[in-house]
Order: C-alpha cells, then sequence, then structure tokens
C-alpha cells in the first residue's frame, strides 16, 4: 500500500459522527478493500465546541478552504440543505475532488448540474445515502439494471410515515395519537413537517425517477400529498377490502393516449394497497422501493431507511466505490438525463380513487351517483352500500381514470343533494 486517501468530512452531526467513527473502527479492512489507507484529512463543523469527541487538530470552520486542499482526495457531505452544500460540492469538483452525499434535498433540486459538473472534472458523485438509508437501491438503478427498460418504481421511502400508518392499522389509532408516539420514540422530529406532508419523500422520488428514467426530474415536478388527512376511518375502510394504507413515492414511464411518446409520472400520496402486495407486509419504520422492468420483472429492496448507522453504512459503500476509482485512475458510470422525457402533471395521470360517501337512502340514488362518475368519464369497478336510513353509506372503487376527471368528480358529488357528504377519498395502487 502506498499513501492514504484523505477524506474531507462535512457536517458531524447523527451521520457524520456515524461516519467517522466507522472510518475509525474498520480502517484496516477498508484498506485492505481499497487497496490504499483512508484518513481523515479534516471535519468541517459550524461550532468545533459542540463536538468533543473529534480531535481538534481536525475540526475547522472553513468547509471551502477543506474541500479544496490539495491534500484532500475525497469529500464526503452529510450536512444537507442546498446552501451552502451546492456551492461546496461545485467548488469540491472544480478542485478535482470526487464526492460522496446523503443530500436529498440538493440532489433532487441540482442532480443534473452537480453530475454536470462531476463529469467534467472527470470525478464521481454517489449519493446512496440519500434515498432509503442503507438499502442499496440507487446504484442497481443506475449500474445494476442499466441494461434494462425500467416501467416502474414504487416505494415506502420514508420510516416516520410508514410507523405512523402502521401503528393506525394495528391498534385503531388517528393521525394524532399514531404520530405522538411515534415523537416520543424519536421516530418523528420535533416538526415533523418535511415527513407527515410528503417533502422527504418527493425529494426521493424525484432521486429515484431521475435514475430510473434518465430524465431531468426535480422536486418540483413531483405531485405531493401528506398524511395528515389520513383517518382512522380510511385505515378501517382500506381493511374491509383486504387493503392497507401506505405513503407511497409512485415514479411510472407513462404513454400519451394517444400513443405519441412517453413521459415521466412522479407522485407522492397515501394510497391503498391489497395486503397481498408485498410493500403491504413493509412495517414499523422500515423502508422499502418496488422495482419493475421489463427483463427484470419485479425486484423488491428492503431494510432500515434512517439513522445513523444505515445511512453511515450507505455513506461507506459509496466511499469505498469513490476511493477505488480513485486508486485506478479512473471514474465511474456518469449519470445523464439523454432520454429527456417530460414530467407530466398529475392531472393527466391515470390513477384509481376509494370514495366513501354518506347519502340519503331513497331510490335512484345510486343511479344519481352512478351518472356523475359517467358524466365525467369515470368508471366504476365496484360499489358497495353500508347501511340505512340516516347511516346509509356508498363505497365506491373506480377503474383507472385520468386524476383531473376523478377530481372533478368528486368536487361535483359534494355539491349533489342526495350525497350528504364525502367521508373519504384516497387513491387505490395495485387492485
Amino acid at each position: 500500500m502506498t499513501a492514504p486517501l484523505r477524506v474531507a468530512l462535512l457536517g458531524c452531526g447523527t451521520v457524520g459522527g456515524a461516519v467517522l467513527r466507522l472510518l475509525d473502527e474498520q480502517s484496516d479492512e477498508l484498506a485492505a478493500r481499497i487497496g490504499r489507507p483512508v484518513e481523515v484529512a479534516g471535519v468541517a463543523v459550524r461550532r468545533p465546541d459542540r463536538h468533543p469527541d473529534v480531535p481538534p487538530h481536525l475540526l475547522t470552520t472553513d468547509a471551502h478552504a477543506l474541500v479544496t486542499r490539495e491534500d484532500v482526495d475525497l469529500v464526503v457531505e452529510v450536512i444537507g440543505g442546498i446552501e451552502p452544500a451546492r456551492t461546496l460540492l461545485l467548488a469540491a469538483f472544480a478542485a478535482g475532488k470526487s464526492v460522496v452525499s446523503a443530500n436529498k434535498a440538493l440532489l433532487a433540486e441540482d442532480g443534473t448540474v452537480l453530475h454536470a459538473a462531476a463529469a467534467k472534472a472527470d470525478v464521481d458523485l454517489y449519493y446512496e445515502a440519500a434515498v432509503t438509508g442503507a438499502i442499496p437501491i440507487l446504484r442497481p438503478l443506475r449500474e445494476s439494471l442499466a441494461g434494462d427498460q425500467l416501467r416502474r418504481v414504487v416505494g415506502i421511502v420514508n420510516g416516520t410515515t410508514n410507523y405512523i400508518l402502521s401503528r393506525m392499522a394495528e391498534t385503531g389509532a388517528g393521525f394524532a395519537e399514531a404520530l405522538a408516539e411515534a415523537t416520543e420514540l424519536g421516530y418523528a422530529e420535533a416538526d415533523p413537517t418535511a415527513d407527515v406532508d410528503g417533502f422527504d419523500a418527493a425529494a426521493k422520488a424525484a432521486i429515484l425517477a431521475s435514475l430510473a428514467f434518465h430524465s431531468e426530474v426535480t422536486a418540483a415536478d413531483v405531485y405531493r400529498e401528506g398524511i395528515s388527512a389520513v383517518t382512522a376511518a380510511d385505515v378501517a375502510r382500506a381493511a374491509e377490502i383486504g387493503c392497507t394504507v401506505k405513503l407511497l413515492a409512485i415514479c411510472e414511464r407513462v404513454a400519451a393516449p394517444d400513443g405519441a411518446g412517453e413521459s415521466v409520472a412522479v407522485r407522492v400520496h397515501p394510497a391503498m394497497i391489497p395486503t397481498t402486495h408485498p410493500l403491504a407486509a413493509v412495517g414499523g419504520a422500515f423502508n422499502a422501493v418496488f422495482v419493475e422492468a421489463e427483463a427484470a420483472g419485479e425486484l423488491m429492496f428492503y431494510g432500515q431507511g434512517a439513522g445513523g448507522g444505515p445511512t453511515a453504512s450507505a455513506v461507506l459503500g459509496d466511499l469505498v466505490a469513490v476511493a477505488r476509482n480513485r486508486v485506478a485512475g479512473v471514474a465511474g458510470p456518469g449519470v445523464t438525463p439523454y432520454a429527456g422525457l417530460p414530467a407530466r402533471p398529475i392531472a393527466e395521470t391515470p390513477t384509481r380513487y376509494h370514495v366513501s360517501l354518506d347519502v340519503a337512502d331513497r331510490p335512484g340514488v345510486l343511479a344519481t351517483v352512478a351518472h356523475e362518475f359517467a358524466r365525467q368519464g369515470v368508471s366504476i369497478a365496484t360499489v358497495r352500500q353500508d347501511g340505512h336510513g340516516d347511516a346509509a353509506t356508498l363505497v365506491i372503487v373506480t377503474h383507472s381514470a385520468p386524476d383531473a376527471a376523478l377530481s372533478a368528480t368528486v368536487a361535483a358529488l359534494r355539491g349533489m343533494d342526495v350525497v350528504r357528504g364525502v367521508t373519504s377519498v384516497l387513491r387505490v395502487e395495485g387492485l
């Protein structure tokens, strides 16, 4: 072995601290796997006094100077957010450094720009830890499945929301009660907005879609709904038809209705899925991604999607790959949006609805309701009436139709005299 590879670490929070610890604990094995030892050149933090466990000579507040230092070979970025991370990574590329990142927000917003900068400098940009923690999904999409045509990628990519929905299904609790439990156990942040409103999952969906379909997809292209409006009654209704409710990140290659070309539809929202689907069995704070490919068929990747240890494991996996490339004097396979498929808006995306209605129990109500669906061009797959008199409920599951038509149907139903209330609306997947 020759001179060590020197690593600049940006950020030393939960994930950064775990990366630093693993680099120390596994130093001999990492050296054997890479072919050269790995050393930490410095750790950039905002407040050095908050990191008493880090050797003082490694700590710095000047991240830009660290990433551009001549003796630094690789940069590991775990600070998150858009800035200053974007500026620091571009500076690292310009200085000829390869980068490993766990920054889903930045990759979802500026992935194409960052990949282009890495390619121009002939260095690597890897970011397995940005989506589903330790679960290997990004490298399979960009490398293992590079010879296949992917049709669909569907995932449970946020552990907090999956824990909440799992507890609602298991105990009959409402959203607020399940969220309080998740917060107490440390699965939810003090401010859970990014998780429960779907922002975290939307960023991950953009990254998955970009890699799967070789097209530029940003978080702004992702339709997003969170889970705060999901009720205990919604979860119970799902169970009645053999389904469970999950927050899904759905990335699809969709053909135009007239057959003229394809587009990419990317959405994050709660949906009912059959209990027989592999994703339905993913409980607690676990994540999973289900891939449908033309040649490979159906594949599922499952495991812990968050936490310092699992995320640090993914970071180190990327670090080993990037370091091996560095030792060999090459860059790994790049990522380009060569397919250029446009993003399809949710209004034009085909989906299915499960709708529960409080209705007046009198002759002709079902026909009146069914006529409204037909008027909007929406076909009904199943319909069931529960109760009589003041407690009458219609439960309708549609066939696939453009989301705009389904949404317009629900809006029209809310204004009908025979409908006392639309009590539940959830999309349905996999039936």
